[in-house]
């Protein structure tokens, strides 16, 4: 198989999540840069990437980089690209663009220069003049930063946060590959209690099952690459296969999901449903302040609303209190929380062991994270204590 460069796409703060979720796939040959991870691969991996990415945006494929500072430059190296290699004849090819801090700085023109030049790149490979576009789907981007082009074929179609689980939607929807770089970074384990105590439509609960199951988040779903004729589609069958093999369906997962109104509960039921975990999720009618629990080192992890309007300010800032009094009961717990309020902390009551800078779409937020104790250790079978000593 050839060897590809391709790009994984990611909100700013979890590229390095990204990272580590293709080398755990075997993508080795990988560099990490703003908003998006770059790694070496061959055509199957857009078939497992695809499928199992968590915190990606979408995946490309990078047909190639270059200096441009005028119209001329921009065509003639976007001409001199092998386009024919990836568009076959009736290819549907749309050209979208950006531009920041570049001389070319119309986007309209850019993309219409880039459109053109592969028009006449593949005239000239398949000896026609008119291209009907009513095949597969090839939406190409020509992104410039700082007079440098580099030019992608999309091969995700919806983005990776695009589950298929998700029909319903409910007010400030967490996106899915947030949730899941939530749980990730957590270094939640599926043996331990978990509770959204703030669940919504059920986001945070159900990419905690399809972690703890070990099931590609993308099993659901298509790609617009199924559709190419470059890609057999026995690699994405042989990728869905071995997503298939992996499942960890008969797991016993602890997962809890709150919430005080009845209606999103409704549609989180109906979400955990459609993504196959329902029976992995228990899910009630529950105001913060009942929160409780018998079980032990178990993970909070929630995003609470925000107060970002100036009315509901007040309101946020006395549930945030309440969180910092709640919580404290679970003394043996760990709690994450992801909010765009700065004096969260002294809300809360609780300096966080750690905190994190992530953006839950356009707001800047920063995901606190409180560390419980860890378990104690089972004792080895077979040895007595006595006097605080172990002996066999």
């Amino acid at each position: 198989m050839a060897q590809l460069e391709l790009i994984a796409t990611a909100t700013f703060g979890l590229e390095a999540i990204v990272a580590k979720e293709l080398k755990a796939l075997g993508y080795t040959q990988q560099q990490v840069e703003n908003g998006r991870v770059l790694f070496q691969a061959d055509e199957r991996a857009i078939c497992r990437s695809n499928l199992w990415l968590r915190t990606a945006d979408r995946v490309l494929i990078k047909m190639g980089q270059f200096e441009a500072r005028t119209f001329t430059e921009l065509f003639d190296r976007t001409k001199a690209l092998p386009w024919h290699e990836w568009l076959p004849l009736d290819a549907e090819f749309p050209v979208e663009g950006k531009s920041v801090k570049s001389t070319l700085f119309s986007v309209p023109d850019c993309q219409a220069i880039v459109k053109k030049a592969i028009v006449e790149k593949l005239k000239e490979k398949y000896k026609v003049n008119w291209f009907e576009e009513k095949g597969p789907r090839y939406k190409i981007e020509v992104a410039l930063l700082k007079d440098v082009a580099t030019l992608t074929i999309d091969t995700s179609g919806a983005g990776l946060h695009k589950r298929g689980y998700r029909k319903l939607v409910s007010p400030a929807p967490l996106k899915e590959t947030l949730a899941a770089a939530m749980i990730l970074l957590s270094r939640w384990q599926e043996d331990r209690p978990l509770i959204d105590p703030f669940c919504g439509s059920g986001t945070i609960p159900i990419e905690a099952a399809l972690i703890g199951l070990n099931m590609a988040p993308g099993l659901k779903r298509a790609f617009v690459a199924e559709d190419w004729p470059n890609i057999p589609r026995k690699l994405w069958q042989e990728a869905r296969e071995e997503a298939g093999e992996l499942l960890q369906g008969d797991g016993e997962l602890a997962i809890e999901g709150y919430d005080w109104n009845k209606e999103v509960l409704g549609m989180a039921r109906d979400h955990a449903k459609e993504a196959g975990v329902e029976k992995h999720i228990h899910f009630q009618q529950r105001a913060l302040a009942d929160l409780s629990t018998r079980k032990k080192y178990g993970y909070i992890i929630c995003n609470p609303p925000y107060g970002e309007r100036l009315e509901e300010k007040a309101a946020v800032e006395r549930l945030y209190r309440q969180m910092g009094q709640v919580f404290g009961k679970l003394d043996t717990w760990s709690v994450y929380v992801l909010t765009s309020q700065r004096g969260f902390e002294k809300l809360f009551g609780r300096k966080a062991d750690k905190n994190r800078k992530l953006y839950n779409g356009r707001i800047e937020c920063h995901y606190y994270q409180f560390y419980g104790p860890q378990p104690p250790r089972p004792k080895a079978e077979g040895t007595i204590t006595t006097s605080g000593n172990p002996s066999s």
